[in-house]
């Protein structure tokens, strides 16, 4: 998925505003229609099979080790508040929980909230412990409509939440106002001017200063969002399958792909196959874009006739557990790319092969500076060819090189920040030319490692001879096309 250009720099927070909550709605109203058709096929298409598995997530000291690292970078009180459930009006969704209280918490459930009070607070007068998580309490009719949820009270919710003080939500109240009473500064997700949409941060900033009058609110998000960057074992394997996953449903999509299908059948495909293999929802909604679609860089329309002799974008990733992949492939629709598609695709290849080969620590996504992964891509592509009129394709770069994917498809990350191990960013150069109705781009995600990288997406085809072999083989299965062509 294409790397926007933000309006101003925030480069180090992860999304918690409005903007973010914006697109993800919308995205959602396309998600779930595409899902609704996807499910639809596994009824009468799958046999029946064994209930997937619960959600995964990580062992529970992974994410008090988190909290822990987070309070004593701070030296201060944290106040973070999960999604309450309003942020989607339909009557039945999937939850999704707020990236950086789920990253501290592994809790994915509606109406919660975090505390994190430092050590040493017993001497400003706090009497209370030093995490408490709050739930709001069971709804026994609630619960009759959307299933079992976790209270305060259970018998066992301490060894389940990972937290040996849990209490009801309405108990936050009292217990910030006794928290204000030593301290006159408190770390959480702030509001900003830019902000539209459902307005998670406003809202629950307004609450903060209405519980505990003159108390300062700080911007917690660069502290999360430089812990989120480097990954730990456990989240590299969620992403590792929902990028497998995501492979799958690629490969899918490239044996499906020819004239006179729409683009919203193969991204049903797609999406069909990473809810069959357990993804909750997808990462964002799909991009399937032919012809001139294919450089529009977000289209999601889903409605244009794939024709003869057009490119097929098709920029898809499924979330697993909380995790998101990001890939995309171009294909030529009827299994051939013409010369001149040949040729932009082989540039954005060289460029993403030359960004790979320089792809280690030290070297940055960003567009500045002499470690600058985006200058190798542009450069590559700005040497290479020309348009119909002369001119270098540079122009038609119209996007960063790539970004971090986590929690989010666009996960916290600075492109300045040097790549570390653990990282794990996407590289997905691309050239649009609207005039010659012709889209590429290639995205792989890759794995910093500390001597180099390691490329997640690697079973997945990536070069002209391959993807044309696959449509071919393709072409085959269905009795469209003999062995001996």
């Amino acid at each position: 998925m294409s790397f926007r250009r933000q309006k101003r720099s925030r480069a180090a927070l992860p999304s918690h505003g409005g903007r973010a909550m914006r697109e993800r709605v919308r995205s959602r109203r396309i998600i779930r229609a595409l899902f609704a058709a996807a499910i639809a096929l596994l009824a009468i298409s799958a046999p029946l099979a064994a209930p997937l598995a619960a959600r995964d997530r990580e062992p529970n000291n992974i994410y008090a080790d988190r909290r822990a690292r987070l309070v004593a970078e701070l030296k201060g009180p944290v106040l973070l508040f999960g999604y309450t459930g309003r942020e989607n009006s339909a009557p039945s969704y999937v939850f999704l929980q707020e990236p950086n209280f789920y990253y501290l918490t592994g809790h994915n459930e509606e109406g919660a909230a975090l505390l994190l009070v430092p050590s040493g607070a017993k001497e400003k007068g706090w009497q209370g412990p030093n995490e408490i998580l709050f739930l709001p309490p069971r709804n026994p009719e609630e619960e009759k409509w959307n299933g079992p949820r976790m209270g305060p009270t259970d018998a066992d919710i301490q060894k389940k939440t990972g937290f040996a003080s849990v209490e009801a939500f309405p108990n936050l109240k009292s217990r910030l106002t006794e928290l204000a009473q030593g301290y006159h500064e408190i770390w959480t997700l702030t509001a900003h001017a830019d902000d539209t949409g459902y307005p998670h941060a406003r809202e629950w900033s307004a609450w903060i200063t209405q519980a505990a009058p003159g108390i300062a609110l700080h911007e917690a998000a660069p502290a999360i969002g430089a812990m989120r960057q480097i990954k730990s074992p456990g989240e590299i394997a969620l992403l590792t399958k929902a990028i497998e996953l995501s492979v799958d449903a690629q490969l899918a999509a490239m044996r499906m792909v020819r004239p006179g299908l729409y683009e919203y059948q193969v991204a049903a495909r797609m999406v069909e196959i990473h809810a069959y293999g357990g993804c909750e929802t997808e990462a964002y909604a799909p991009i399937v874009g032919t012809g001139l679609h294919s450089t529009i860089l977000h289209f999601n329309e889903l409605d244009a006739l794939i024709r003869d002799g057009d490119v097929v974008l098709m920029d898809v990733g499924g979330q697993y557990s909380g995790y998101t992949a990001d890939i995309t492939r171009t294909l030529p629709a009827n299994g051939h790319f013409t010369p001149r598609q040949r040729e932009i695709y082989e540039i954005v290849l060289g460029a993403q092969n030359a960004v790979l080969a320089a792809m280690k620590p030290g070297m940055t996504l960003g567009r500045q500076g002499p470690n600058s992964l985006f200058k190798i891509a542009y450069d590559y592509i700005n040497t290479h060819g020309a348009d119909r009129e002369g001119r270098s394709l540079g122009r038609y770069f119209i996007h960063g090189l790539g970004h971090h994917i986590g929690l989010e498809v666009h996960d916290a990350g600075d492109p300045n920040r040097p790549l570390e191990a653990g990282m794990v960013v996407t590289d997905e150069p691309g050239i649009y030319i609207p005039e010659e109705k012709v889209g590429v781009r290639i995205e792989d995600d890759v794995l910093i490692t500390p001597t180099g990288y390691k490329l997640l997406t690697a079973r997945l085809p990536r070069s002209v001879d391959e993807v044309e072999k696959i449509i071919a083989e393709a072409e085959v299965a269905r009795g469209e096309k003999s062995s001996e062509r």
